[in-house]
């Protein structure tokens, strides 16, 4: 009776996908992972991503997993995909779909975050800044500083009635807007920033934003 695959190879365009059984023995899976990883007949650099299934990874795991099978020489670890995530990092995730909303001016020197998406009724004065872990919708004029996916977010969009920032920030890139400022005052009505993927900080109108971000259309209530 031949003994079962916990650890199966499939090949892409963008190189390995590593299907690791959820349900097996730890020692087993990483003893045939170390079989796989150095099987002479994976030759040349390739990139690789690891999915694990229903099996959780702690921090500690996970580094065992990329040291075995990086240990061939010619493999990288790109991701590790798990179905599983921890209490913590769900309720992270659930934070961020919430939104908050704030009613008033954002006066110079004022800050107003948020842990998911901000909707700010009011002007932001320059040298206000508002900041969330999610996207920023202003109603109103933006004219100090904006960041949107202050944790990472990268699909996040900072959008406006009129966008006239000093500063925007998506995830960790930033554009200062003094040389764009000719520009945006000509058309600066009913404008989105959003991360191009070029990767730099693109503005179009918002009325394009549905097709920009198709995720946003989805319906979701408030905290």
């Amino acid at each position: 009776m031949s003994k079962q695959q916990v650890v199966t190879i499939k090949g892409t365009k963008d190189g390995l996908i590593l299907r690791l059984d959820d349900q097996c023995a730890y020692s087993d899976l990483l003893e045939e992972l170390g079989k796989k990883a150095q099987d002479p007949g994976l030759e040349g650099a390739v990139e690789v991503q690891i999915h694990t299934g229903s099996r959780y990874c702690s921090d500690q795991a996970a580094k065992e997993i990329i040291q075995i099978v990086q240990s061939a020489g010619h493999l990288r670890v790109s991701k590790i995909q798990s179905d599983v995530i921890t209490m913590e990092e769900c309720n992270h995730r659930v934070q961020e779909q919430q939104s908050e909303t704030y009613i008033g001016i954002v006066r110079s020197g004022q800050e107003v975050r948020a842990k998911g998406d901000l909707v700010v009724i009011g002007d932001v004065n320059p040298n206000g800044h508002v900041s969330a872990a999610g996207s920023i919708y202003i109603l109103g004029r933006l004219k100090g500083k904006a960041h949107a996916g202050n944790a990472g977010n990268r699909e996040a969009v900072i959008a406006a009635s009129w966008l006239e920032a000093t500063h925007l920030m998506i995830a960790d890139q930033m554009e200062t807007m003094t040389d764009e400022l000719a520009i945006l005052s000509e058309h600066p009505e009913m404008e989105c920033a959003y991360l191009h993927t070029n990767g730099f900080i693109a503005i179009d109108r918002l009325q394009d934003l549905r097709l920009l971000r198709p995720g946003l259309s989805t319906f979701k209530g408030g905290c």
